[in-house]
């Protein structure tokens, strides 16, 4: 490709929405240069990571690959990377992540191969492709160039950019591609598994006025969703200002089986029909989820305070309470308390002891603000469910 070609390709993906985490090693490194040298590219890269050394690819992976350079590890670095593209973008932004492996050119002659391995991971595709180069063809810069310009089509067509790619690669350097595509059920067995760390179902028609990937999140399980969810985050959303307010549901609680992805799907479309944003985790613990939404404001009840710092729930030991909620405070973790009900008192959150060390970190709702004396559980009592 030219070099008008590349940055005219380059352009087309900076002005597409999705938003993309970068996993290279072993090559295509002159691809870094071509997205982050045109303008836009914040639009596009939200992460870049090269794990070069061994113990790099180890920690990132959290274990030793079977092999270090193979289309598995591609992939697994694919996924690792649309994971924390998930966590640092925009809520409700399409997300990408890229995995790169290679053994081009080096210094020395190769026994083996010179081969690269890339993978594309969005939400409902994976796509895989093995180059094998003709050794000996190419210096080192050249297949830095070539295993780059591969790296930008996938990119492009991950992106859903159209493009007129030019291939570099020779009639004998057949690149050997693979994809599968997941529907919605399969991505939610997914999250129900592990592998994906949540969903997001961008069901707000209007984003946030401010270029923030803040959010301000009320948790919970929703059965039903009533009007006094969505009340409370619009009062929370109002004082907290800077964020992209959306509802939270775990499919894993701490005391009952998973949702089944029937009820889980059952839960989004009342979101669906009242137009909110709800993001689907697999994580009920509020520390947890501090992991999953760094620098999130979460809005909750008086009543969940109570179990925030009581050291029942964390095996009797008060120490640990005041160092978990320390741990969600770094990863910048604030709780915007409404009051609510407790047996038959309403509680707000001067009525709590909260370490002093921890106060910051809570943010009353006033009662003048948000005050409605409803809850899922009685709406299902008096429904009979």
């Amino acid at each position: 490709m030219t070099d008008g070609c590349i940055r005219a390709l380059v352009e087309a993906i900076h002005s597409s929405p999705t938003q993309a985490v970068l996993h290279l090693s072993g090559g295509a490194s002159q691809a870094l240069g071509m997205l982050m040298s045109v303008p836009g590219a914040s639009n596009t890269v939200l992460e870049c990571l090269i794990p070069y050394s061994r113990m790099s690819m180890i920690q990132l992976l959290g274990k030793v690959p079977n092999q270090f350079v193979s289309r598995q590890t591609a992939e697994e670095m694919a996924l690792v990377a649309y994971n924390r593209a998930l966590k640092i973008s925009k809520p409700g932004s399409p997300v990408l992540g890229v995995g790169f492996t290679g053994s081009l050119a080096t210094s020395r002659p190769k026994l083996g191969d010179h081969r690269f391995h890339l993978s594309t991971r969005t939400s409902n595709r994976l796509w895989i492709s093995t180059v094998t180069l003709a050794k000996g063809l190419r210096n080192r810069e050249q297949e830095e160039r070539v295993s780059s310009h591969v790296l930008l089509k996938a990119i492009a067509d991950a992106c859903k950019v159209p493009e007129t790619f030019v291939s570099e690669l020779t009639e004998d350097e057949v690149p050997d591609e693979c994809e599968e595509h997941f529907d919605e059920n399969q991505e939610l067995e997914q999250l129900l598994s592990g592998k994906i760390c949540f969903k997001v179902y961008p069901f707000s028609t209007g984003m946030p006025t401010s270029d923030t990937e803040r959010k301000i999140i009320l948790s919970g399980s929703f059965n039903p969703l009533h009007e006094g969810h969505v009340k409370l985050l619009e009062v929370a959303a109002s004082i907290f200002g800077d964020g992209y307010p959306c509802f939270e549901l775990s499919a894993v609680n701490a005391d009952k089986p998973p949702l089944t992805v029937s009820q889980i799907k059952d839960r989004v479309e009342q979101f669906e029909k009242i137009g909110k944003t709800v993001i689907i985790s697999n994580q009920p613990y509020f520390y947890k989820k501090a992991e999953l939404f760094p620098g999130s404001a979460f809005v909750i009840g008086a009543c969940t305070v109570v179990r925030l710092i009581n050291p029942k729930y964390y095996g009797g030991d008060y120490e640990k309470m005041v160092e978990t909620l320390a741990g969600c405070k770094r990863a910048g973790t604030v709780f915007l308390v409404g009051g609510r009900i407790i047996d038959g008192v309403f509680k707000v959150l001067e009525d709590f002891e909260i370490p002093e060390e921890l106060r910051d970190m809570f943010i009353p709702i006033p009662p003048e603000r948000f005050r409605i004396d409803i809850s899922s559980t009685e709406i299902r009592k008096n429904k009979g469910i």
